[in-house]
């Protein structure tokens, strides 16, 4: 296992992720990300003749052109592109009848402090365990309105939205992870005689899954206590003065309110939403057929059947809203479009982070393949749990593709546990899905990362760089954990010394803090 272009084959996520970080314009970087990788590609192939077009100049562009194409013509993107467009002209169409500025003003008696804000949005990120694309979106565009009345500033609230998203999903095993991750389990066990079904192997995993125990007990600390570590403390201090440096520009505009929306006008759709999301993973998994409910969400079609729910929200808001004259048709269809327009550039970062993950991709540079080469193969048992969490880390943190990290780190880590030992099975896949969050946590490749700013409504680079910090604690405290793990073998003793572990650094950042 490995790559041809070896070390060169890091050089396309390098790219990206400097230059966002640098220009704070994830776009054109990721683009820059892209073709860096096809010039890698064309020009050091070890077998040209396989080339469409070998020329060093035009190969480059000819491919970055078909991979584009590639990524945009998927159907799976193609269905989550409509999802995000429907769910932005929902969003507008709730600004404009005034139902955002309703449930504000409603929550002033009874979300009083910041903390309660960034707690409830904590609690709805965990309410919505089903998927991680729609937690991301809608747990920050229903508290955006509490956060800015509290001047919170977006970066935090993108955090609090991205730090729940995959971790709480991860941990529940009725989320549209639970099918991709038994599906790429179950063959390997199999393989290698492991006597544990697939579902029964990953529910095993849940306790060992030290990063998104930690990411989350991180959320609630940064909550209560007030820590703001790094780049959020002056984020932070700037919002409180009532200057949010991390509002993305098309924000600032913002949708002003015609109609006289109720703060249960927006209440009412959003949970509608979440319940027809549930109840169309559940048809569309063969539940009404007679399909076990566990079994029909690990089987349903998950983006399907968010899109089926966006429009039947968009249904519902138009018979909640036209008939009692809160806002005209045409201004319904008016936010509707801005609304739909207003998602272009979430689409556009996620088409281009999709053809940076294809071009460091097995069929071009290899690059998760190459990371996970460096592993050796006779790595002591006792830090075998932490060298698959630091090396699935660094793939997903590379590649911003989380299921692709699993896929390519799963069954190494399986042959290399049935080889050194077969008893630590739920401790190393615990960490290989640990590194998977961890890496999808913090990349600005990552597809959730995108739709947390996107749903915060914080400019992108601010919200990866605001939460680094926080991400890397997080990661610090959980390798504490592993390596305890891989001692002991005891799953509460790791757990609780993470914990401890990161319980003592927030409180050594707040003591100094103040």
């Amino acid at each position: 296992m490995g790559s041809p272009y070896g070390w060169l084959s890091l050089i396309p996520p390098a790219v990206a992720i400097t230059l966002a970080i640098k220009t704070r314009r994830p776009i054109s970087s990721l683009l820059m990300g892209v073709l860096s990788g096809f010039f890698i590609y064309v020009v050091f192939a070890p077998d040209p003749s396989v080339l469409a077009v070998p020329n060093p100049i035009l190969g480059p562009f000819y491919e970055t052109i078909q991979a584009l194409m590639a990524s945009f013509a998927d159907p799976e993107s193609i269905t989550l592109f409509a999802f995000i467009a429907i769910l932005g002209g929902i969003i507008e169409t709730l600004m404009v009848a005034g139902g955002s500025e309703a449930f504000a003003r409603w929550s002033e008696p009874h979300v009083r402090t910041r903390k309660g804000a960034l707690l409830g949005a904590f609690g709805l990120g965990v309410l919505i365990f089903v998927d991680d694309y729609f937690n991301a979106l809608t747990v920050g565009n229903v508290i955006r309105p509490i956060s800015d009345r509290l001047k919170i500033s977006r970066a935090k609230l993108a955090y609090v939205c991205d730090a729940t998203a995959a971790p709480v999903t991860i941990l529940v095993p009725l989320s549209s992870w639970v099918a991709t991750v038994v599906l790429l389990i179950t063959p390997e066990l199999n393989r290698y005689g492991f006597p544990i079904t697939g579902f029964k192997a990953f529910l095993t995993t849940i306790p060992y899954n030290y990063y998104a125990w930690l990411a989350l007990l991180c959320v609630v600390l940064a909550a209560v206590w007030n820590v703001n570590i790094g780049p959020m403390r002056q984020i932070e201090a700037d919002a409180e003065a009532g200057n949010d440096t991390t509002r993305r520009r098309s924000e600032d505009a913002g949708a002003h309110a015609i109609g006289k929306a109720k703060a249960s006008d927006l209440v009412i759709p959003m949970v509608f939403l979440a319940l027809a999301a549930v109840a169309f993973m559940m048809g569309t998994g063969g539940a009404f057929d007679g399909v076990p409910p566990v079994e029909a969400l690990q089987e349903s079609e998950s983006t399907m059947s968010l899109v089926y729910a966006a429009v039947a929200t968009s249904m519902l808001l138009f018979v909640m809203y036209i008939p009692r004259r809160i806002i005209t048709i045409d201004q319904y269809c008016k936010a509707y479009l801005d609304g739909t327009k207003s998602m272009v550039d979430a689409m556009l970062m996620l088409l281009l982070a999709w053809t940076v993950a294809q071009v460091m991709g097995d069929d071009i540079l290899a690059t998760g393949p190459f990371v996970a080469s460096l592993v050796p193969a006779d790595t002591p048992a006792l830090l075998l749990p932490l060298a698959m969490f630091i090396s699935t880390g660094a793939i997903a943190f590379t590649t911003g593709v989380s299921w692709g990290a699993m896929a390519i780190m799963i069954p190494p880590a399986i042959a290399i546990c049935a080889k050194v030992a077969p008893d630590t099975i739920s401790l190393v896949l615990g960490g290989v899905l640990a590194g998977v969050i961890f890496g999808d946590h913090c990349s600005p490749l990552s597809d959730t990362t995108i739709l947390s700013s996107t749903g915060a409504g914080c400019n992108h680079i601010d919200h990866v760089r605001s939460q680094l910090p926080y991400a890397f604690v997080a990661a610090a405290a959980s390798s504490v954990s592993f390596i305890v793990v891989g001692a002991t073998r005891s799953a509460p003793l790791s757990l609780a010394l993470g914990a401890a572990a990161t319980v003592a650094v927030f409180w050594l950042l707040r003591k100094r803090s103040r």
